[in-house]
Parts: C-alpha cells; sequence; structure tokens
C-alpha cells in the first residue's frame, strides 16, 4: 500500500505548490508561525476545486487550546463554514489545564462535525498520558491523531510515537507531523509502521523588507511550501 503524505499549508501559492508536488491531501489553515489557525473563506473556496481531500483547522486564535465558550461557538461556526466550502473534514483539538484534553469540548465538536471526516491535532503532544490520549481519541470517532510523540519533532518522539501507534492497535490512524524530510522519513517508517505523515514542506524564503517590516507587517523572512520538496519527500515516503 503507496503511503499517504498531507502537506500543511496557509496561502494559494502554498496550496497550488503542494499540489503541483503530488500531495495526497491537505491540511489547510492560517497563520502556521502560531501552529495553525482557522483557514480564510477564500482560501477553503479554492482548495474546494481541488481532486484531493483538504481538510481545515478549527482553531479560533493562538496561543493554548484551552477553549472558553465563546471560543467553541466561533469553532461550531467555522465548521459550519468549512461543511459548506465542501471540503472533506476538520482538524480540532482542545486541552484542560493540565495538558489532558478536554472530552467535553471534543465531544461538542465531533458530534457538531458528524458528516466530516475528523483529525486530532498536536494538542495531543501536550497530554500526560499519549495511551489515555489515544483511547479519548477513538472514543469521539477520530480517523487518525496527528502528533510528534510528545516531543518537538517527530523524529524526537519515536518512543512516544511507538507507544502511541501500540495503544491504538490499528483502531485509529497514528500520523507522525513536526520535522518530517526526506532525510528522516524512512528512519521514521521504520520505527513506526504510519502508513501517512504530515509535513509543511516549506523552505525560507525572502520577504519584501524595509517598510512592510519596519511597521510589524512581516518578519525579514517567511516560509512558503515549495513544490520541489513535496515532490522529494512523497518519493523518500514510497520508494
Amino acid at each position: 500500500m503507496a503511503r499517504l503524505l498531507e502537506v500543511c499549508v496557509d496561502s494559494a501559492a502554498s496550496l497550488a505548490a503542494a499540489v503541483a508536488g503530488g500531495a495526497d491531501r491537505i491540511e489547510l489553515c492560517s497563520a502556521l508561525e502560531l501552529g495553525g489557525l482557522t483557514p480564510t473563506a477564500g482560501l477553503m473556496q479554492q482548495a474546494a476545486k481541488l481532486k484531493i481531500p483538504t481538510y481545515a483547522m478549527v482553531r479560533p486564535r493562538g496561543g493554548d487550546f484551552v477553549f472558553s465558550e465563546g471560543d467553541v461557538a466561533v469553532m461550531l461556526g467555522d465548521i459550519d463554514a468549512i461543511r459548506a466550502a465542501g471540503l472533506a473534514g476538520v482538524v480540532l483539538g482542545a486541552s484542560h489545564v493540565d495538558g489532558t484534553l478536554d472530552g467535553a469540548v471534543l465531544g461538542r465538536l465531533t458530534r457538531y462535525a458528524q458528516g466530516l471526516g475528523r483529525t486530532l491535532h498536536r494538542a495531543v503532544d501536550l497530554v500526560p498520558d499519549l495511551a489515555a490520549a489515544v483511547e479519548t481519541a477513538v472514543a469521539h470517532g477520530f480517523e487518525r491523531i496527528l502528533t510528534s510523540g510528545g516531543a518537538a519533532t517527530a523524529i524526537e518522539g519515536l518512543e512516544g510515537l511507538q507507544n502511541a501507534i501500540q495503544a491504538a492497535r490499528g483502531r485509529i490512524s497514528i500520523m507522525p507531523g513536526s520535522g518530517v524530510t526526506a532525510a528522516n522519513v524512512e528512519r521514521i517508517i521504520a520505527a513506526t509502521g504510519a502508513f501517512e505523515v504530515h509535513a509543511t514542506c516549506s523552505v525560507s524564503r525572502a520577504g519584501m523588507g524595509g517598510k512592510v517590516v519596519d511597521l510589524g507587517f512581516a518578519g525579514p523572512t517567511r516560509r512558503a511550501t515549495s513544490a520541489d520538496v513535496v515532490a522529494g519527500l512523497k518519493a523518500a515516503l514510497n520508494a
């Protein structure tokens, strides 16, 4: 079975590059520099034209994943927008202050998202007990868990990824993400047996500079998905 590459993008240019490079699925966001927020309606409309499935992030703000009633109301509205756009699924997560998954909020969100595919995002990397988090994800009907095994990158979190896969027992996909590249994906797959991985496949590019930077609208560099990097990772994934 060919392994699947999900590419995370936050702009129209990166979306086009991911498709050109051969991505199998898109995770659509805005503001990847904040870890990914809910994408704009216009970007969702662009992604809906693709022949590959797109899952949209549902995260109303930067910072932690401890969501207020107001945050949850926004997230429910965003799920409406994702469904209306015709996208394939949603990417969700919610935590308590201690890092454990907030089953009550996740239950509300997943019930509201019935009919859409569901990925549990890297809020799971904050949990004190990854095996318990896997059980929560299974109970709420998630298809997969995007995780770095509780570490900063997937290659550093191989032990955690292995523990999550053991806990999953084939009931849910464990999708390694964070720092996945063509240079390390063979090691990640060998250690985990995962059949799908997640990456931004991005490169750093010079920004416009000048007053745009001086006024705080942008940094001196920006990252964007590269079609060549996508193609290289996909080739390495299925070598």
